[in-house]
């Protein structure tokens, strides 16, 4: 067995939900007939969801959603099966990057399935062409279901998407256990610093930058959070976390990591008053949270090493890991989110997947929830996949809660 079907099948072993998926998929087939177009982070976890879709019955046809984070023995291995298509390669130009793309949207898909919304951002302006044939798609991260919520907004989206981002399955363990947890480890690996006692900046208090936070404080990290949301803040005051702007943070920070999905979070007002041997890191999904071309302007040095570039301002040292890319997935070592968190996001994608094939011809253009019944489905087989018994209403206590008029 090759290196890549070796990870693929190391991945299998802990994901449960989207195993039982996949076994029910290869005897139903709900997705005969489908084409599936995917932009996703290519490595072993992705493969599993990618094998699962093509036991439906789909042919697929997937790239990476991330430069960086294509891993080419997965590629490798996940092209050599019957229905799947990888068009995919790591550190692959910009130009390489979106002819992939390109390529992908060439099998004429009924179905996206995107990472970033690169796939539906193309379909809607260059390959319009295609707009037709799409039945609907399913959507993985915080950032794109911003850019389709702007698009929907303005009337632009022209197929129903599934935000399986914003659904409480993907975001209580994704965003908060994944991102916080694997961007904390991918961290270290790459830099072999201790967290312990580290004055560790966190931009942003959503779901991806609360976890980031709580779980670096239980390292011993000194967790300073900044935001531009008033009650996000105050949240992350109430939860025990010192809050202040970025302006403050950069003279005390040792390390920084940005969680928000916007530009310019650390730019050039912040380079300046940073300490020496200073870290920064992006956890967002697109590298322009870290002002690197400011940074790069205002450099007398700058050194490569191993996923990380150093830059000397005035004798100070600014460490960046992974190009201001993902850190958990850029970085030479990076692995993304833990497998078992893995398994209920890609469980939630092919159930999303089934649903959008069944159902999206009915649905009007736009950004949809996943259905609740999808979202439970997911939870209750993770539980019973941990062999975890829960207590059930009874039917007094289910007519009680559905009342209106029970008094005291």
């Amino acid at each position: 067995m090759d290196s890549g079907s070796r990870k693929i099948a190391w991945a299998a072993q802990y994901m449960p939900v989207l195993g039982a998926i996949r076994e029910r998929f290869s005897v139903e087939r709900p997705l005969e007939g489908q084409q599936i177009a995917m932009a996703l982070h290519v490595e072993a976890k992705t493969a599993n969801l990618v094998m699962a879709l093509a036991a439906g019955g789909a042919d697929v046809a997937i790239t990476g959603c991330n430069p960086l984070s294509t891993q080419d023995d997965v590629a490798a291995a996940l092209g050599s099966f019957e229905g799947i298509s990888c068009i995919a390669r790591h550190a692959c130009p910009v130009d390489e990057y979106y002819a992939a793309i390109d390529r992908v949207l060439d099998t004429r898909p009924t179905v996206t399935i995107d990472d970033g919304m690169d796939l539906i951002h193309r379909l809607h302006t260059t390959r319009r062409e295609l707009l037709d044939g799409v039945i609907g798609g399913c959507e993985e991260t915080t950032t794109g279901i911003h850019r389709l919520r702007a698009m929907a907004a303005e009337g632009k989206l022209e197929f129903p998407v599934i935000a399986v981002n914003d659904t409480p399955m993907k975001r209580s363990f994704d965003n908060v256990h994944g991102t916080g947890e694997s961007a904390l480890v991918s961290l270290m690996i790459t830099t072999n610093v201790l967290i312990a006692g580290k004055r560790l900046v966190v931009a942003g208090y959503g779901y991806c930058g609360r976890g980031l936070a709580r779980k670096a404080r239980g390292m011993g990290a000194r967790v300073i959070v900044t935001e531009v949301d008033p009650r996000r803040a105050l949240e992350a005051h109430m939860d025990g976390f010192e809050v202040m702007p970025m302006e403050a943070a950069a003279e005390y920070g040792d390390i920084f990591v940005t969680t928000t999905g916007d530009i310019d979070v650390i730019g050039k007002r912040h380079f300046a008053s940073m300490n020496d041997g200073v870290i920064l890191a992006n956890a967002g999904h697109f590298n322009v949270e870290i002002d690197l071309d400011g940074l790069r302007s205002l450099a007398d040095e700058i050194e490569q090493h191993e996923g990380i570039e150093t830059f000397t301002l005035a004798g100070r040292r600014i460490h960046v890991l992974a190009e201001g890319r993902l850190v958990n997935l850029a970085t030479p070592k990076g692995m993304g989110h833990p497998i078992e968190v893995m398994d209920l996001s890609f469980a939630l994608q092919a159930l999303s997947a089934e649903y959008v094939a069944k159902h999206g011809k009915r649905l009007a253009p736009g950004v949809h929830e996943v259905p609740a019944s999808i979202d439970e489905a997911v939870a209750r087989e993770k539980l019973g996949a941990l062999g975890i018994a829960i207590d059930c209403l009874t039917d007094e206590q289910a007519r009680y809660l559905s009342a209106w008029d029970a008094g005291t």
